[in-house]
Order: structure tokens, then C-alpha cells, then sequence
């Protein structure tokens, strides 16, 4: 049973034993690898929700993420109509300098046919990647023109930072999507040009953030925090208790400072935001986060897989622990979360506190929870307008994204006439025939928009626009374009109006 060392001892167990006897015994061939990797799985089950196993087929994926990079060549890609498109390129990446640029069609890549091919991104993807240095030949339509160019892979940032801006002379706003090992650097680059013009009320966007490397979070604490404030400690059975508080003044210790947080704002996540509630230093702004308490150590297997097991907890510095009861299990945990979105209590009401943990009081009064995650200051319910089975089947098949692609393939002139990202909120909207494009070319894969809403209309045509401002400005256009129209993000300018 190759590469499972830990089950081996000097004393036979009965897991070890069942192993050999179906590996020489069994009436067919087995797959010992993946029967091996079940069992494991299954022995994690008895743990917590948090301890994983990971093939050694997805651990160079897991890595990349947490390390902020990967090699490759340097594209974003979408696949309509069976056809790889190039919907990005990053500038100065490898394929920036071999030429390519959005609306290449990919036909093969090396000797993998592309066009027509029936796979899935995830393949494309594995084909694209590679060790740095290696090459790959890719071979592209660009309009009727066929072309192929060899790309020297390099490194490729998995950036942290989604967009950063100024929404007037004095509120920024800057939203990150994980917290890798280049976390921090990333973050404090995003302030500094924020605070060269002028920066004095922030809105950190933390939605959808799953953590990542705990120390960046609390290296980010600390810009927020003054004096030697506790941010976080951990503690274990087998490890020792450690304190992570302020070392320097921070960059941003005196400003407004507002948090966007949601049911995806987790682990690291609720690191910052917890200590950033215990000191009374921000307002959080949106929905319960995830309720993840637990700190993970990734051990690395003989095999090239890895164990990433819980070790500790980890408490804000009230000493709030956060983590939601697993005790029904992996499915029950992560169902929490999506019933949220059907508890009308959670839909419906201003104000969602979880108070079934032990309560805490900072300094300034507030009452705080233990337990179940961390409770927005101000409440503000998920829009759930217009999503339906119809929607869900509309992003499933790249409907939206994809017209609005080819919207800005055929209008690039009008388009790149928007100097920036609030000229283009401003100055562009969709017409009425645009949206009678879109709700044939949505028809065409089955989707119908025949009868909808005001408010739905509303929202879609925004989505577009905002996809559409990605193509020119990247994510930052596109948040920028979004949270025009997101609530979270126009109560925390409310708030700040009054600070």
C-alpha cells in the first residue's frame, strides 16, 4: 500500500490489516490508491469539518492559491459555444508579449485540439500550466486569420487585492478576495496610493473571503489597530497557547473604517473583523460570517498529497471563540449556510444576533457573542431578486458573460471612449434594443427573460454593465461598476456621512 506511511506501526492495526486482505484477497482488482484515499477521507469524517485530506492531484492547486501564484501564460479565458476565448490578457505576462489579445480563439493547444473539444475549463487550465520556463504552442483564430505562437511560461499572480479606489476626495474602498502569503504586501500597496490622495474613511470588503494564512490577516490588523492590542491567540492540545498583537504603528489606526462581511467571510476573515469589532475600531456592515474558529496545519505526505489538520483554535481578543457546532456532521455544517438564505429571520429582520453563545462586552458597551460567527453591527439581507432556476441555469451556461463579450467586441470604439471606470458609470447605459439582444441570445441556450421584474431588469442590466466595464478595467471596473447598486456598499457610505 504505497505511500500511506502513518498507517503503518509496529503493531498491526485492523484498518492496516483490511487493506492487505482486500489488496490479496478481493474477487477483482482494486484501485488501492483511491480505496486508500476513501478510507482516510473517512477516518477525517470523525474530526471536524476542517480536517482534509488532499490528493496529491489537487494539492499543487491548493498550494498555488495560498502561495499567490502559479506558473502559466498569463490569460483570463471563457468557453462559449465550445470554443476557448480569450476574455483577458495580463499585461506584460507571456502572452501579453507573444501577442495575443481578448477575442483570440483558441484552437489547440500544443497537439490538444481546442474548438469544439467538449472539455471543461479545468483541462484547458492544466493544459496552459506548466514548470516556468517550459513552452507551449498555441494555436488561435483572430477574426478569419489563423495564427500560432510559442508562449514561455512564467510566474502569474493569483492576486489578493480584486479593486481598490477612491469613491470621492475622502472615502476608498478596497476589497480582497483571500489572504495568501503575499497578502499583506499586496493590501498595504492598494493604501498607500488611497492615502496619497486623500484617504480618510475606508471600506473594507471582506465578502466571500474563505481566509487563507492566518499571520497576513493580523499583519493587516495591525495597520488598523494602535499600540500593542491583542489581535488574536491560538491554543491547542498540542500546541502551546500563542499571542499575535500590534508590533508598529499602523498605517490607517485613526480613519473610519467600515466592513463588508457575509456568510463567506471566513477563517482569516473573521480573524481581522473580530478583533476589529472586540476594540470597537470598526463597523461591520452585511451578514453573520461563516462561524469557522479553527486553525489548520498542512502536512505534507510521502506520496505528494497532504493532511491539513486542525491544530488549535483560535479566539478574538475578547476571547470570543467563533466556530459553529459540527457535531451532525460535514453536510449539516456547510447546509447552515445555504439555509440561511431560506430562514426568513435572516431574510427578512434588520438585525441578526447570534446569541446563543456566551456574551462579551467591549469597551464602548457592545454586546458581542461567542459561537455561530460574527454578527454584523448594521444588518442588510441578501438580494435574492430574480434568483431563480432560470438564473442559475443563465450563469451556468455563460449567458450573461458571454454577451457581454461580444458586446464589447463589437463596440470597442464606444467603449474604450470611457476614460475610467465612474465616466463610464456615468455616461454609458444599455438600450432597450440591447436588452432585446440579450434576452434572444439568453433564449437561444433556453434561458428566458420574456416577463421580468423592474427590479430584476435593474439588476441584470447592471450586471452586464459591470461585466462589461471587466473587460476594459479589469475587476476594479467591474466592482466599481457593481457596487453602484449594492446595498451593503451604500450603507456604509451612509454610515460614514455621519462620522
Amino acid at each position: 500500500m504505497p505511500g500511506r506511511s502513518f498507517f503503518f506501526a509496529e503493531k498491526r492495526r485492523p484498518v492496516q490489516e483490511i487493506m492487505d486482505l482486500i489488496k490479496n484477497r478481493y474477487v477483482d482488482d482494486v484501485q488501492m490508491e483511491s480505496l486508500t484515499d476513501t478510507a482516510i477521507q473517512a477516518m477525517l469524517s470523525k474530526l471536524d469539518p476542517h480536517s482534509v485530506f488532499i490528493p496529491a492531484d489537487e494539492l499543487q492547486a491548493v498550494n498555488e492559491d495560498l502561495a499567490g501564484k502559479f506558473f502559466g501564460i498569463g490569460i483570463e479565458f471563457n468557453i462559449f459555444n465550445d470554443t476557448l476565448n480569450v476574455i483577458s490578457v495580463l499585461k506584460d505576462g507571456p502572452g501579453y508579449k507573444a501577442g495575443l489579445v481578448i477575442g483570440d480563439k483558441f484552437l489547440k493547444i500544443d497537439d490538444t485540439p481546442v474548438a469544439g473539444n467538449q472539455k471543461d475549463a479545468d483541462d484547458f487550465r492544466k493544459l496552459l500550466r506548466g514548470e516556468r520556463g517550459t513552452n507551449v504552442t498555441v494555436t488561435y483564430l483572430r477574426g478569419s486569420q489563423k495564427k500560432q505562437v510559442v508562449i514561455t511560461r512564467d510566474a502569474i499572480p493569483l492576486v489578493s487585492v480584486d479593486a481598490s479606489y477612491m469613491i470621492n476626495k475622502e472615502t476608498g474602498y478596497i476589497r480582497l478576495n483571500k489572504f495568501s502569503t503575499v497578502t499583506y504586501r499586496e493590501f498595504m500597496e492598494a493604501l498607500e496610493p488611497l492615502k496619497k490622495a486623500g484617504l480618510q474613511k475606508l471600506i473594507l470588503d471582506l465578502r466571500g473571503n474563505g481566509g487563507g494564512v492566518l499571520d497576513q490577516a493580523t499583519e493587516i490588523a495591525d495597520e488598523f489597530l494602535d499600540g500593542d492590542k491583542l489581535i488574536t491567540y491560538t491554543e491547542g492540545k498540542h500546541v502551546e497557547k500563542k499571542e499575535y498583537r500590534c508590533r508598529r504603528t499602523g498605517q490607517f489606526e485613526k480613519g473610519t473604517l467600515v466592513v463588508l462581511a457575509d456568510e463567506g467571510t471566513a477563517s482569516a476573515s473573521e480573524i481581522l473583523i473580530g478583533a476589529l469589532q472586540d476594540w470597537d475600531r470598526a463597523t461591520i456592515i452585511g451578514r453573520r460570517s461563516f462561524g469557522k474558529g479553527l486553525v489548520q496545519e498542512q502536512f505534507d505526505l510521502s506520496d505528494k498529497s497532504a493532511l491539513r489538520l486542525t491544530v488549535a483554535r483560535y479566539y478574538t481578543p475578547l476571547g470570543r471563540s467563533i466556530q459553529r457546532d459540527y457535531k451532525n456532521g460535514g453536510k449539516a455544517y456547510y447546509d447552515e449556510i445555504t439555509n440561511r438564505y431560506h430562514d426568513t429571520t435572516a431574510v427578512f429582520f434588520d438585525s441578526v444576533k447570534n446569541n446563543t453563545g456566551k456574551s462579551y462586552k467591549t469597551r464602548s458597551g457592545k454586546v458581542v457573542y461567542a459561537k455561530g460567527g460574527i454578527a454584523p453591527d448594521y444588518f442588510i439581507p441578501p438580494d435574492t431578486t430574480g434568483y431563480n432556476k432560470n438564473t442559475a441555469l443563465m450563469y451556468s451556461k455563460n449567458v450573461l458573460s458571454g454577451f457581454a463579450y461580444n458586446f464589447y467586441l463589437q463596440n470597442q470604439a464606444l467603449i474604450k471612449s470611457f476614460k475610467s471606470p465612474p465616466v463610464f458609470i456615468a455616461g454609458f447605459n444599455l438600450s432597450e434594443d440591447d436588452w432585446k439582444r440579450f434576452t434572444e441570445a439568453a433564449a437561444k441556450d433556453s434561458v428566458y427573460f420574456s416577463i421580468v421584474s423592474a427590479k430584476e431588469k435593474l439588476n441584470l442590466t447592471n450586471q452586464i454593465k459591470s461585466a462589461i466595464a471587466r473587460q476594459v478595467w479589469g475587476n476594479e471596473g467591474y466592482f466599481e461598476v457593481m457596487n453602484t447598486s449594492d446595498d451593503a456598499f451604500k450603507k456604509a457610505l451612509a454610515i460614514m456621512e455621519t462620522k
